[in-house]
C-alpha cells in the first residue's frame, strides 16, 4: 500500500508539472498581449500631452516616453507566436512608430494605436470583462485604502503627495482623458502598473477586486446628477441596449466611441449610468443573443451532417441562452415562455428524427422570430413595481403550494394519530430546506452562476424522487382509509416507539419537498431582483407567504375536524394527485436538461399546474404513476374485503 501511494504521488506530481509546463507559455503570452495593449491605449490617450495638433512638441519628456512605448509595443508584437494576422500587426506597429517620429497630429496617432490594439486582441484574445457585475462598494473601499493618497478622494489628483510625484498621477476627473479611456484600460493599469511612474501593480488583488476598482475609478468624470438622465436614455432606446449588450462591450467602451453613435451629450449621460450601475447590461439581451447564435451554429452543424453536435448546440441554446431569462419571462408573458420552450424541445426532437435541413431551418427561423417577441416583453420599459409585486407573489404561491400540501398532510397525519412529538423531524426538514435555500441564494449571487442544466437537473431529480415517495405514501394512506385498518394501525404502530429510520424518512421527505420548490423560487427571484423594484419584490414575497400561511392554518383546522377514516381517504387522494403532478414535472425538467429525449404530442395541452406537458415521455410517466396508484388502491380494497369476510 505504501509503495502504491508513493507511485500515485509521483504520477500526480508529474501530471501537475506537465500541466504547469503547458500553461506557462500561454500565461506568458497573455501577459505580453495585455502589456502591449496597455501601452497602445496609453499612447492613444496621452500622446496629445506630448505633441500638439500642429506637430509641435509640447513636452519633450512625454514625447520621449511616447517613442519608447511605441518601440516596446512593436518589439512585443514581433515576439508573439506566429499567426496569419501577425504580418499586418507588425506593419501597423511600424506605421505607429513612423507617425510618432514625424510628430503626427494626436488624432492620427490615437486612431492607429486604437486600431492596432483592437486587431491585437482579435488575433491574441485575452479576458476583456469581469465574470460578474463589479461591486462598486468594494471598489470604493479599495480606492480609499490604496489610491486616494495620490489620486484624491474625488479623483482629481490634487493631494499633497500627488504634487511631489513626477510624472504626476492621472486625474480621473479629467473629462478629456476619461473620454478616451475604458474600464478595461484602467483594469490593465491596475493589474500591471505603469513603468516610469509611481503607479504600482495591484495584481495581488483578485480579478473581481481589480474590476471593482477599475469601474469605481472610471466614474469620477461623470457627475451623479447625470445618472437618472442616462437611465432614461438607456431604458427607452432598444438599439442602444443592443449596441452595449454585455459587460465585455461595456468594459471596452470609451465615451468617444459611443458618442460617434449616439452623440456626445447622450453618451456622457449613458456612461454615467452604466458605470455606476454596470449590472444594467446583464439583461436578456446578452443571453438571447447567445441563444440565437447557438441556434444558428446548430443549424450549420445539422446541414453539415453532424447531428450530435447540432443537438448539443440546440440544447445549449436553451440552457445557456433562453433558460436564464425564463423566470422573468414567465412573469411577464407566460404563454410566450411556453411557446418558446415547446419550440426548442420540438427542434431537438426534429434533429433526433432526422428531419430535412430545410424543415430544421424553418424551426430555427420561427424561434428567432419568437426571440424578438421575448426581447420586447423583457425590455426595461415593460417592467413596473406592480408587475414585480404580482410576479413575486404568484411565483411563491405557485411554487410553494405543492410543498405546503405535502408538509401539511404529514403534520396532520401525525397529529391525527396522537404523535405530535414526531412532528419535529417534519419541521426540521422544511426549516432546513429554507436555510439551504438562503445558502443557495447567497451562492447563486456571490460565488457561482447556477447553470440552466444544474437548475433543471435539481428540479427534475427532486421531483421524481418526491413523486416516487408520494406514490407509496398515497397507496399506504389509502389502505388506512379502509374499514378498521386505521384503528389497527394506530394500535400497533403509533402506540409504539417510532424508530430513528422513521424520523429520518419524515425529515427527508419534508426537506426534499420544500427545497426543490425553494430552489426554483430563488432563481425566479434572482431574475426579478436584477430588474430592480426591490421593495415591490419583497412586498410580493411577504404577501405570498401570508397567503400560504393562511392556507396552512385552514388545512390543519379542517383536517382536525375530519373523521380519521375520511382524513386518510382525503389525504391519500391529495398525495396521489401530487405524485402524478411531480412525476410529470420531473420528467419535463429532465427533458429540458437534455437527460431524456423529447417526443412532442401537439394534441395534448400544456397545464403546468398539473405537471402536464405535451410530450410522450411526460404523459407516459404520469399514466404509469396513475396506473400504479389505481392498482394499489384496488389491492387495498380487495385486502380490506378479504379481512372483513374473514
Amino acid at each position: 500500500m505504501t509503495a502504491f501511494r508513493t507511485v500515485a504521488g509521483q504520477i500526480r506530481f508529474l501530471i501537475i508539472a506537465a500541466l504547469a509546463m503547458a500553461w506557462t507559455p500561454a500565461l506568458a503570452q497573455q501577459a505580453d498581449v495585455q502589456t502591449c495593449w496597455r501601452l497602445l491605449d496609453y499612447l492613444a490617450v496621452d500622446y496629445s500631452g506630448a505633441v500638439s495638433d500642429r506637430g509641435q512638441i509640447v513636452s519633450a519628456p512625454e514625447y520621449a516616453e511616447m517613442k519608447e512605448f511605441s518601440a516596446t509595443a512593436a518589439k512585443t508584437i514581433a515576439a508573439l507566436p506566429d499567426k496569419p494576422q501577425k504580418a499586418a500587426l507588425n506593419s501597423d506597429a511600424d506605421r505607429l512608430q513612423a507617425a510618432i517620429d514625424r510628430k503626427a497630429p494626436p488624432a492620427e496617432v490615437a486612431g492607429i494605436a486604437r486600431s492596432l490594439g483592437q486587431a491585437l486582441l482579435a488575433a491574441y484574445p485575452v479576458p476583456l470583462a469581469p465574470a460578474r457585475a463589479p461591486d462598486l462598494k468594494r471598489g470604493g473601499e479599495l480606492f480609499r485604502e490604496n489610491c486616494s493618497s495620490c489620486h484624491g478622494l474625488t479623483g482629481a489628483a490634487d493631494t499633497p503627495q500627488a504634487k511631489q510625484l513626477d510624472p504626476p498621477p492621472v486625474a480621473f476627473s479629467d473629462k478629456a482623458r476619461a473620454d478616451q479611456r475604458s474600464p478595461f484600460a484602467l483594469y490593465q493599469v491596475i493589474s500591471q502598473g505603469l513603468e516610469g511612474t509611481a503607479m504600482a501593480s495591484f495584481d495581488s488583488l483578485s480579478p473581481d477586486d481589480r474590476w471593482a476598482l477599475a469601474y469605481y475609478a472610471s466614474r469620477f468624470a461623470y457627475p451623479d446628477k447625470l445618472i437618472e438622465q442616462g437611465k432614461a436614455v438607456w431604458e427607452s432606446d432598444a438599439n442602444l441596449r443592443q449596441r452595449v449588450p454585455d459587460l465585455k462591450t461595456l468594459s471596452g467602451l470609451t465615451e468617444a466611441a459611443l458618442a460617434r453613435d449616439i452623440g456626445a451629450e447622450r453618451a456622457t449621460a449613458v456612461l454615467a449610468y452604466l458605470r455606476s450601475q454596470p449590472q444594467a447590461v446583464i439583461s436578456s439581451n446578452s443571453t438571447l443573443a447567445l441563444a440565437k447564435q447557438r441556434l444558428q451554429e446548430s443549424l450549420i452543424a445539422y446541414q453539415a451532417g453532424d447531428r450530435a453536435r447540432a443537438k448539443s448546440l440546440a440544447l445549449s441554446a436553451y440552457l445557456d441562452g433562453f433558460e436564464p431569462v425564463e423566470a422573468a419571462l414567465s412573469v411577464r408573458n407566460g404563454a410566450l415562455m411556453a411557446d418558446v420552450e415547446r419550440g426548442m424541445g420540438e427542434l431537438r426532437a426534429a434533429i433526433d428524427r432526422g428531419e430535412s435541413a430545410d424543415a430544421v431551418a424553418e424551426r430555427v427561423s420561427a424561434l428567432d422570430a419568437k426571440f424578438g417577441e421575448v426581447e420586447t416583453a423583457l425590455s426595461p420599459d415593460r417592467g413596473s413595481a406592480a408587475s414585480t409585486f404580482v410576479g413575486a407573489a404568484t411565483i411563491l404561491l405557485r411554487e410553494g403550494l405543492e410543498a405546503l400540501l405535502i408538509v401539511i398532510a404529514m403534520l396532520a397525519f401525525l397529529r391525527k394519530g396522537d404523535r405530535a412529538e414526531m412532528t419535529r423531524p417534519v419541521h426540521y426538514g422544511w426549516v432546513g430546506a429554507l436555510a439551504a435555500g438562503v445558502l443557495t441564494w447567497w451562492a447563486a449571487t456571490e460565488l457561482i452562476t447556477v447553470s440552466g442544466a444544474t437548475r433543471e437537473l435539481t428540479e427534475g431529480l427532486g421531483s421524481v424522487l418526491a413523486a416516487v415517495v408520494l406514490l407509496f405514501v398515497g397507496i399506504w394512506m389509502h389502505g388506512k382509509a379502509q374499514a378498521n385498518e386505521w384503528q389497527r394501525y394506530i394500535r400497533e404502530k403509533l402506540s409504539g416507539a417510532v424508530t430513528s429510520g422513521s424520523a429520518w424518512f419524515l425529515f427527508l421527505l419534508s426537506f426534499i419537498a420544500v427545497y426543490r420548490e425553494i430552489f426554483e423560487t430563488i432563481l425566479f427571484y434572482v431574475a426579478l431582483a436584477a430588474e430592480g423594484n426591490i421593495g415591490a419584490l419583497v412586498g410580493g414575497a411577504l404577501f405570498g407567504a401570508a397567503v400560504l400561511a393562511a392556507i396552512a392554518v385552514a388545512m390543519l383546522r379542517f383536517s382536525q375536524r375530519l373523521p380519521i377514516a375520511k382524513f386518510f381517504a382525503f389525504s391519500s387522494a391529495l398525495v396521489a394527485v401530487l405524485a402524478v403532478v411531480l412525476a410529470g414535472k420531473g420528467i419535463a425538467a429532465l427533458q429540458e436538461a437534455g437527460l431524456i429525449g423529447v417526443s412532442p404530442l401537439n394534441e395534448v395541452p400544456r397545464i403546468t399546474m398539473l405537471g402536464l406537458f405535451p410530450t410522450v415521455q411526460v404523459v407516459a410517466a404520469q399514466l404509469i404513476t396513475l396506473l400504479i396508484l389505481l392498482a394499489g388502491f384496488a389491492w387495498n380494497r380487495r385486502r380490506a374485503a378479504t379481512t372483513a369476510a374473514a
